[in-house]
């Protein structure tokens, strides 16, 4: 990072979980690698009250813990720790935020910047409810920052915003009514980690950046898409979070739809951030609606067994723990293509990957030789499968079809793979840190735009109202450590096709 004028970052929630597990260890991590200004000031917000010392040692105990390189290096941690702060104050208290304001403007004075010249980044990593609170008082403490007409010749000042953005569309058009009559679109950074994974990212280098891929990315080659993103362990005590959320909310309207997103979107003219999100926003509005879908026969929902007896959980709860669906996207690249997405905890595995299944040969030239060496008709070959594995064991891997060792004109499936722990050496960084570094540069390429936010949950909102409906049948139980109800196998199933194991 180039030298630039101070700037003071404010956490919202610091003594919550995700400050001190992901927040601090990933600004930490970038301070070590001299990708952080100096000048960077970090306050910490929340109720309780604390001194500095205390609030230093906490989050030293949290990169102790969490952070990525160890052992920490002492004389980094205190170099970093000398501008770590801590502010107590109620979120809905407007004494407060005025009290912070003179607090950033006491460091900004300390550090000779010129009043209104300061840069500001505002994270809030607050439970969804505490938003439009925070980001009222803000506006009240003067503290959204410079108009768009002064931008130039003032500071800037950003926020960002953990998911979830909303439960539904009418709360998310609410929420982003809301933060846009304070704050203009170009200052909010609405934060989703999963762009922030180097796998994620590497699916538009992979299929941008080699010719082999690109003109076989489109219906004419491609039988129908994948996406899973399976977790071995259930809800892990998070059961009071779980019942107003749910697999589609957690996991689906948001991570899935993005990677979605990033496969299936037209290459942009740049990678300019505005130019990405254009093409991303054109893929979700051109899924085809489920206002109006038979939903019974398109989306999958199940429950694993035992999942009533977790803590937090309603005894009669009809929370989904697992869903599928089948989609399709209107448009001339994928017309005719299905996308299948699948989603859920205490299932077989922990897993995030996309396969991508090729259309069959035109001609049936070969037989088949599977792993038994038994030969079989032509039509029940392999087909071509491209997997791309976000987690664990990072990885891409080609199927193809070759010829056995022996006398049959036989095919068997073999893999070509790459894995990144063998390809790359280097420590991946953390998906805060490369998300964090954007913010302070102003890259908004892996964050989510207004219309991209509302345009996911325009789709999703049908199911969770058809859920709602009484008359809806519960979710299918499935046993944990299974690949989900049996539904979801006839889901794909019905066109002849399987998931891949």
């Amino acid at each position: 990072m180039q030298p630039t004028p101070p700037i003071s970052l404010v956490i919202f929630g610091a003594s919550g979980d995700l400050t001190q597990r992901k927040l601090i260890p990933a600004l930490f991590q970038l301070c070590r690698e001299g990708l952080l200004p100096g000048s960077l000031r970090i306050i910490g917000y929340a109720r309780r009250a604390k001194s500095d010392a205390q609030f230093r040692a906490e989050q030293r105990a949290g990169v102790v813990a969490h952070g990525r390189v160890q052992p920490i290096d002492a004389e980094a941690w205190e170099g970093f720790a000398a501008n770590l702060f801590y502010h107590a104050a109620n979120f809905d208290d407007p004494q407060g935020f005025i009290s912070l304001r003179e607090r950033i403007e006491h460091l900004e004075t300390e550090a000779g910047v010129a009043a209104g010249h300061g840069h500001r980044l505002f994270y809030l990593a607050t439970p969804p409810e505490a938003y439009p609170g925070i980001v009222s008082h803000l506006g009240a403490a003067g503290l959204q920052g410079a108009t768009l007409a002064q931008a130039g010749s003032h500071g800037w000042t950003r926020i960002v915003i953990e998911k979830p953005f909303g439960h539904d569309l009418a709360s998310a058009e609410a929420l982003n009514a809301h933060v846009l009559s304070i704050f203009h679109e170009r200052q909010v950074y609405r934060i989703d980690h999963y762009l922030g994974k180097e796998t994620v990212q590497n699916i538009l280098a992979f299929r941008l950046g080699n010719s082999i891929f690109e003109p076989l990315w489109k219906r004419g080659y491609i039988d129908h898409v994948q996406i899973t993103v399976a977790e071995a362990i259930g809800v892990e005590g998070r059961g009071g979070y779980y019942e107003s959320a749910g697999a589609i909310r957690d996991m689906l309207q948001n991570h899935m739809l993005q990677v979605l997103a990033l496969i299936a979107m037209e290459p942009p003219a740049t990678f300019s951030a505005e130019a990405v999100r254009n093409e991303k926003v054109k893929v979700l509005q051109a899924i085809r609606s489920l206002a109006h879908a038979p939903l019974d026969q398109l989306v999958v929902r199940g429950q694993y067994a035992g999942y009533h007896a977790e803590p937090g959980v309603a005894p009669t709860s009809n929370t989904e723990t697992f869903v599928a669906l089948r989609l399709q996207i209107d448009n001339w690249r994928w017309a005719g293509v299905p996308f299948y997405l699948r989603t859920g905890k205490a299932l077989q595995q922990r897993l995030t990957e996309v396969a991508i299944q090729f259309r069959q040969p035109p001609l049936a030239l070969f037989s088949h030789a599977d792993h038994d060496d038994h030969v079989g008709p032509a039509d029940e070959m392999e087909p071509n499968m491209l997997v791309l594995r976000i987690q664990p064991d990072e990885a891409i891997t080609l199927q193809i079809g070759l010829k056995p060792p022996g006398p049959e004109m036989a095919l068997r499936p073999v893999a070509l793979d790459f894995r990144y722990a063998a390809g790359f050496t280097d420590p991946h960084p953390e998906a805060y840190e490369r998300l964090l570094l954007d913010v302070l540069l102003g890259d908004a390429t892996l964050f989510i735009r207004r219309d991209e936010v509302e345009a996911a949950w325009a789709l999703i909102t049908p199911i969770l109202e058809h859920w709602a409906n009484p008359e809806t049948p519960p979710p299918a139980l499935y046993p944990p450590g299974s690949w989900g109800p049996d539904a979801a196998h006839e889901l794909i199933g019905r066109e002849g096709r399987r998931w891949r194991s």
